[in-house]
């Protein structure tokens, strides 16, 4: 029975399970957010919320701890170094998972797995506003005078 098992296999075998995960998070500390599937972004949020709590406690035998579960010297420096001071007084709850809907390949859920606080340094996303679009269009034509004000008023008058 598979009772209070809370690994998702993932379809892969252990060791290909734990490289993907190792991956995932080092991008995840790199990038400060990745796109991924739900299943995927549940159990990397797992790793990530360790390696951050590694972090916290900053001794040596945390730093090779991190660095024996990631296998990435660039994500274990930045991760002891940077991201620790942002979360010093969280006690947990470092990462949100904000879903996307689904993949339109193979129809599998997908995800955006980020760190809490990184939305306020991702740059925002550029709005199209409808009426500068207006603007540009009145500018084009040429404004209307008293004299052709004028001329369509005379023009109205003829043919009545």
């Amino acid at each position: 029975m598979r009772h209070r098992k809370f690994t998702f296999k993932i379809g892969r075998s252990s060791a290909h399970r734990s490289a993907m995960l190792a991956n995932q998070v080092s991008s995840l500390i790199m990038l400060g957010e990745i796109r991924t599937t739900i299943v995927k972004a549940k159990q990397s949020r797992r790793l990530a919320e360790k390696m951050i709590t590694y972090a916290k406690k900053g001794d040596i035998h945390h730093r090779q701890l991190a660095l024996a579960k990631l296998r990435d010297k660039d994500a274990v420096k930045k991760l002891f170094d940077e991201l620790v001071k942002k979360y010093t007084d969280r006690q947990g709850g470092y990462t949100r998972i904000m879903r996307l809907g689904q993949r339109l390949g193979d129809g599998a859920e997908m995800c955006i797995l980020q760190f809490v606080g990184e939305e306020d340094t991702a740059k925002p996303a550029k709005k199209k506003s409808p009426a500068k679009k207006a603007e540009k269009k009145a500018e084009g034509k040429k404004p209307a005078g008293k004299k052709a004000a004028a001329k369509t008023e005379a023009k109205a008058e003829e043919k009545k």
